[in-house]
């Protein structure tokens, strides 16, 4: 059975390049239904996406552009939005244009049903996936799970600690692993936190008296709130001229695991740009029932199932 990964993963790699490069491999892959990758060059005035496959001219079609396109319950930016952009199909037919050259004809919807049939349409809640960020919006992050498949990871599922926009996270292009929270009427929801570490495994990167980097998270008149790491905060005492999106350097008073607490003093605060790196994950397991996020004799249970 094919591997099915998320747009661009296959466009460079050595098979790939075989079969688009090769007029007679193309006949071969059209034979095959093989699920191939090129970027689309142009996208004409009836929504047809046009690409060069090693010399010979081929065309996706508007109606196979995207699973939904055919029946309206997609819009066409599904299809515009693929300029110069890797786009995954199969070939259907090998056709002499008006000049008695081949023309390649494609269909980027068949490649996503073949995908959904034997790859998306087995996963189950709980379930870890490849996934690459596709854009971003303030209620949370788009990433295609499969062949331009598109899921949405609501923003309070990327990390324990809040923040207040994903491009906190992650960039477009990111390549992450995702957990699938829910499948509801064809629509998939993931989540993300359940893979960044409990507390306690973020707990043991810090020691009480180290002084190290935060991110200012809220603003209490308490004290304000500091991510040591995506999965990890803890309280600050009040100190002046503090704001929310600050990096700040934190003195660790103390840890302590039975009340989830870390205690820590603002030494000084700073100007941040977000600069997202790819996430670092505490689990390589392909499957999440039940994640525990709180330390065992911690007052206070914290956790997700599947």
């Amino acid at each position: 059975m094919p591997v099915f990964l998320p747009e661009g993963k296959l466009l460079t790699t050595e098979e790939n390049q075989l079969y688009i490069n090769n007029t007679e491999k193309l006949y071969e892959a059209c034979a095959k239904q093989k699920i191939l990758e090129a970027k689309v060059l142009v996208c004409d005035n009836q929504h047809n996406l046009h690409l060069n496959l090693g010399g010979v001219k081929a065309i996706i079609p508007r109606e196979e552009g995207a699973i939904g396109i055919r029946e309206g319950t997609v819009r066409d930016i599904a299809v515009i939005s693929r300029v110069n952009r890797p786009v995954c199909f199969v070939v259907t037919d090998i056709v002499s244009d008006s000049n008695g050259e081949p023309l390649a004809i494609l269909s980027r919807e068949k490649a996503q049903r073949m995908c959904c049939d034997n790859y998306i349409d087995t996963l189950i809640a709980g379930d870890v996936v490849n996934a690459c960020i596709t854009h971003l919006e303030t209620f949370g992050a788009f990433a295609d799970i499969g062949c331009g498949i598109v899921a949405l990871m609501p923003i309070d599922t990327i990390s324990v600690s809040r923040i207040e926009h994903p491009r906190e996270r992650f960039s477009v292009g990111m390549d992450i692993k995702a957990v699938i929270k829910s499948i509801e009427n064809g629509r998939i929801s993931l989540s993300h936190k359940e893979l960044l570490g409990t507390w306690q495994q973020n707990a043991d990167l810090f020691k009480p008296g180290e002084t190290v980097t935060g991110v200012i998270r809220s603003v209490e008149s308490y004290g304000s709130f500091v991510e040591l790491t995506p999965n990890l905060a803890g309280l600050a005492e009040s100190h002046p001229d503090v704001k929310e999106g600050m990096q700040a350097s934190v003195y660790i008073k103390s840890i302590i695991p039975q009340k989830m607490k870390i205690k820590l003093i603002i030494i000084d605060t700073f100007d941040y740009k977000y600069n997202p790196k790819p996430p670092k994950y505490y689990s390589n397991a392909s499957h999440i029932s039940h994640f525990v996020y709180s330390p065992e004799n911690s007052v206070k249970l914290v956790e997700s199932s599947f």
